[in-house]
């Protein structure tokens, strides 16, 4: 029957369809738009580059140049009044519901000049997709309603839904506000679920903003990015070419000494240095100063211990009283924290401030952790000295 469609599928089928459809788009926006466009981070053949191009034209009407433009200021501008879809600083609610519309009003012709370099400009792009956007999300109605019959109608709707609520709903809203963080970058991102599955891989939100030019989306050894999958599938069908990000450091044996190098090679690492030193130092003082508290204390010092290694402007005023109070209790406790923040200014930028000068701090600073009598620190002084950007030589058998 002609309301059954051209392929006469039933209920059940037209659901597995549809989820096809729809991943092929989430494929087409972690892969194109995210990876490619945006970060540059994954070469793709003209082909499929255009293949996905025309995909996202035709299921959601989405300008390359704008979704890039966009995107790159939220990087550039996270958790600012600048940031065109902070959860953090509109809310929650606005941006998990109204992110495609966020998307649009931030794509501004000052914004579209400044983060949108790179972007196909070919005679397809002037003259078909930017300008006439609504004839493909058109075409893709009249293509469903001719497969799919009258069920069509809800097959084209799931499509126009499924990027405004999970990409721009889910992953900028949800994803930077709740879930777990491998590393303390400066914005509030975080990891939605450990298996990047029914999201591209983008619910590897954390990872992402921490290694935003990294074509991998998962780090440890338990993750899953099903958006890398997709790469190296391409990969192999010689269709696309991550580019490589790493290792950005080595760790080489009995090294001590302190230098330039050193210095490069601990910033170039610098989240992966801030998680040891939470496992090497913190995590174990904390451990040891909870055995010798009252249980009242132990409470309130468990309360914080999150607080100590979370990204200092993240903590809320409330919070920050707390771990002060706990702090001003433990004298080494206390130490340690200062010299976790210490540590991190080496690397961040400061005007004027050589590369000789950093390397003074450095030094300084592993000097004062080898006196602290800190067990725990002093070896992770040592640790820090092994540090290069150049591998181990081979030893030779």
């Amino acid at each position: 029957m002609w309301y059954e469609g051209l392929l006469g599928l039933t209920a059940w089928q037209t659901v597995l369809a549809t989820l096809i459809l729809t991943q092929i788009t989430i494929v087409s926006v972690t892969v194109y738009l995210h990876r490619h466009s945006a970060h540059n981070s994954i070469d793709l053949h003209p082909a499929l580059a255009h293949f996905f191009r025309f995909w996202l034209w035709l299921t959601t009407g989405m300008i390359t140049k704008e979704w890039t433009a966009v995107h790159r200021k939220h990087h550039a501008k996270c958790e600012t009044e600048e940031d065109p879809h902070s959860p953090v600083k509109k809310g929650l609610k606005t941006v998990f519901w109204s992110g495609a519309e966020l998307y649009k009003a931030g794509a501004t012709e000052e914004t579209l000049k400044r983060y949108g370099q790179r972007t196909p400009d070919d005679w397809l792009e002037r003259n078909l997709y930017a300008p006439y956007n609504w004839i493909g999300i058109t075409v893709m109605a009249v293509i469903d309603l001719l497969l799919f019959g009258a069920k069509g109608i809800t097959v084209w709707a799931v499509q126009m839904m499924w990027i405004p609520f999970f990409a721009a709903g889910v992953i900028n809203g949800i994803a930077h506000f709740f879930g777990y963080r491998n590393f303390e970058c400066t914005d509030n991102a975080r990891n939605i679920s450990p298996w990047g599955f029914f999201i591209g891989g983008e619910e590897l939100h954390n990872n992402h903003h921490t290694y935003p030019h990294s074509p991998k989306l998962s780090v440890k050894p338990w993750e899953f990015d099903i958006g890398w999958m997709w790469i190296k599938i391409f990969e192999f069908l010689r269709l696309a070419k991550a580019k490589p990000v790493g290792p950005i450091a080595h760790q080489v044996p009995g090294k001590s000494l302190l230098d330039v190098d050193t210095l490069m090679a601990i910033a170039n690492n610098r989240f992966q240095v801030m998680v040891q030193y939470r496992k090497k130092v913190l995590a174990p003082l904390l451990n040891e100063r909870k055995l010798q508290l009252p249980p009242e204390e132990r409470t309130l010092l468990q309360k914080v211990r999150k607080l100590m290694y979370r990204e200092e402007s993240l903590i809320h005023p409330q919070e920050h009283h707390c771990l002060q109070e706990v702090l001003a209790k433990h004298e080494t406790l206390q130490m340690i924290y200062h010299k976790s923040k210490e540590l991190q200014a080496i690397w961040k930028r400061q005007p004027g401030m050589q590369y000789q000068d950093k390397v003074a701090a450095l030094r300084e600073w592993c000097h004062q952790a080898e006196q602290s009598g800190v067990r725990h620190l002093e070896e992770f002084a040592a640790w820090l000295k092994s540090f290069s950007l150049v591998p181990a030589p081979a030893v030779a058998r």
